[in-house]
């Protein structure tokens, strides 16, 4: 039986939430069914979901300082280009066709081994009250964290200059916790449901390269918020980076399986090794 939050023990990795607010702790209660219910409505309806102020004051701070000591170890393969398929460029096709296109794009990333076993962000992220939120949500009976030792959460270091390309992820949904917004740019944009399983829609995206933000959404995303994405049909980028403070974030690995783990030739290119 789920416990209240003053029962709860000091150290449960529930307590890193704010459970007046999100209270995610008793899943069953009228409260946690309402709220788990609106965020899978509005994740459907607009493919994402933001849940501000989901992490207590002093969690974030905690998470903050710890991400702020390890960015310095973060990978960063440097600047490279590449398409929003995340696959080459197929060259069978016409010069200006969107799976052409190449985009710069520049990221660093601490693995998640390099989280100490007491990080906050680890306990939360091992919570099994987590998963069961997340999975409703999401709408699915369970989801299961990545078995990935290097990928199964990620702190994503991004510097002045760095950016992410538009690009269409090859998972179902993303969680993300914003630990610390740089100065200026970083914004997180995307164009909801640009393609569906039937159809690339490649008129839409080659607009959209070619500079027509018409139908950008910028997500409004504060420190210590929650969100959910579903970026498999809905194209995403993260704005240049500006001024001498990192971006931050904290990203948290599920797939509807389990045993999921990253590829070598991926994990060469976002850590660098492959253990």
């Amino acid at each position: 039986m789920a416990r209240s939050s003053e029962t709860l023990a000091a150290d449960h990795p529930a307590r890193l939430v704010d459970l007046e607010r999100y209270p995610i702790h008793d899943l069953g209660s009228p409260d946690a069914q309402a709220l788990t219910r609106r965020c899978h409505e509005e994740l459907v309806a607009t493919g994402s979901c933001l849940l501000p102020g989901f992490l207590t004051a002093e969690a974030l701070a905690a998470m903050t300082a710890e991400a702020r000591e390890l960015a310095p170890l973060a990978y960063n393969e440097g600047a490279t280009k590449g398409t929003a398929y995340l696959d080459a460029p197929d060259k069978s096709l016409p010069a200006d066709h969107p799976r052409r296109r190449m985009m710069r794009t520049s990221v660093g990333a601490v693995a998640y081994d390099m989280l100490p076993t007491a990080s906050p962000l680890r306990r939360l992220y091992e919570w099994d009250g987590l998963d069961d939120f997340i999975a409703g949500v999401v709408g699915l009976p369970k989801i299961y964290r990545y078995a990935d030792p290097l990928g199964a959460v990620n702190i994503a270091v991004m510097k002045q200059g760095d950016e992410l390309l538009w690009h269409f992820d090859q998972t179902d949904f993303v969680t993300s916790i914003l630990l610390e917004p740089s100065e200026r740019g970083g914004v997180f944009e995307y164009v909801p449901f640009i393609r569906n399983g039937e159809d690339e829609q490649y008129d839409r995206v080659k607009r959209l390269f070619d500079g027509d933000l018409g139908e950008v959404i910028g997500l409004d995303l504060e420190p210590g918020a929650f969100a959910f994405f579903k970026g498999r049909h809905s194209i995403h980028r993260v704005t240049p980076i500006e001024g001498q403070r990192d971006r931050l974030i904290a990203l948290l690995g599920y797939d509807t399986k389990p045993g999921t783990v990253s590829s070598d030739s991926l994990k060469m290119r976002r850590y660098g090794r492959l253990g």
